[in-house]
């Protein structure tokens, strides 16, 4: 990172994020730096790292910390500015995109799990430097996670669960006072929101966030997996909002490693893991470049590329 060019940023940070794809300029990227102990299985926030601390699979810190170093090398060849959070003692800081995101000029704390909460603490640096009016704290009832948010343009899109069974889901991290307090503070905006699947107990059947089974890419395109959405029609209005033949429908294998959870620097650029050989082919064939990463390890916590950076600032 060039340090004048970082330093500028510091002193002069404009949001700016209109959609998932635009030039990026600006973006936290998580550290695993001392992520702590591998979990209990009955402290795991989802049912896919449950399932690799019963198995014994749950990756270590030094292989992550080496996939992350893999990322940053990426948005250093692009000449991406990158900050990265104050590492915290024995806290697992990967997934940046869920402690707080931005739509426009704003940012918005994430009201998340409880025991999570001391991560915002982790860019409180960056918190300061945006101005008063610029940083947002949703009301206490609203719940709300950054994977489920997805500025495009005219819209926002919002994963959401909303029976009445959702204190039941740990997996349930977006409810419906937080979509409508996104409404509220975006009037300009079309907001639509998606019902998704979730479950505590099998990965294949829970869509964590919106971005576990959904994304767009390029400037007309998305990846996307119909088991993701409870309501059907809400699925084929995506359909018809890109078009079938720019959709790249993923396997419920495919979604349980996290193919859509890739990450654009432009709408020619994006960055995806090595072993997702079908997607990466695909996104080829459409015209875009596409820098492989290792990580493998980081999925095991049903997170991936999307989930650990928090974009900043797109052209």
């Amino acid at each position: 990172m060039n340090f004048l060019m970082k330093l500028f940023y510091v002193f002069m940070l404009k949001l700016n994020i209109q959609n998932e794809t635009s030039r990026l300029r600006a973006v936290v990227l998580g550290t695993a730096e001392s992520c702590g102990p591998t979990p209990k299985p009955e402290e795991c926030y989802d049912p896919k790292s449950r399932e690799h601390v019963l198995a014994g699979t749950y990756p270590v810190e030094a292989d992550m910390i080496k996939e992350m170093e893999a990322v940053e090398a990426v948005f250093k060849k692009y000449e991406v500015t990158v900050f990265r959070p104050n590492v915290i003692e024995d806290c697992n800081q990967i997934f940046a995109r869920d402690i707080a995101f931005v739509i426009d000029d704003k940012i918005i704390k994430s009201n998340i799990l409880p025991d999570r909460d001391r991560e915002i603490e982790a860019i409180r640096y960056l918190w300061n430097i945006i101005e008063d009016k610029d940083r947002i704290i949703l009301p206490e009832e609203c719940h709300v996670e950054g994977g489920d948010v997805m500025p495009w343009n005219d819209y926002i899109f919002i994963g959401t669960y909303t029976g009445e069974d959702y204190p039941d889901y740990i997996t349930a991290r977006t409810n419906k006072e937080a979509v409508e307090a996104i409404s509220d503070l975006f009037p300009h905006k079309k907001v639509k929101a998606f019902e998704l699947r979730k479950s505590n107990t099998n990965a294949k059947e829970n869509a964590l966030h919106l971005d576990c089974c959904f994304q767009p890419v390029g400037e007309d395109k998305a990846i996307l997996h119909k088991n993701g959405f409870l309501i059907e029609e809400e699925y084929e209005w995506l359909v018809r909002l890109f078009g079938k033949e720019n959709i790249f429908e993923i396997t419920k294998d495919e979604m349980y490693h996290m193919n859509s959870n890739v990450f654009s620097i432009s709408p020619d650029v994006v960055i995806s893991e090595k072993n997702f050989t079908r997607l990466n082919t695909w996104l080829r064939e459409q015209g875009l470049t596409v820098e492989e990463v290792p990580y493998a390890e980081i999925a095991k916590q049903e997170g991936l590329l999307r989930c650990s950076t928090m974009p900043l600032i797109r052209d």
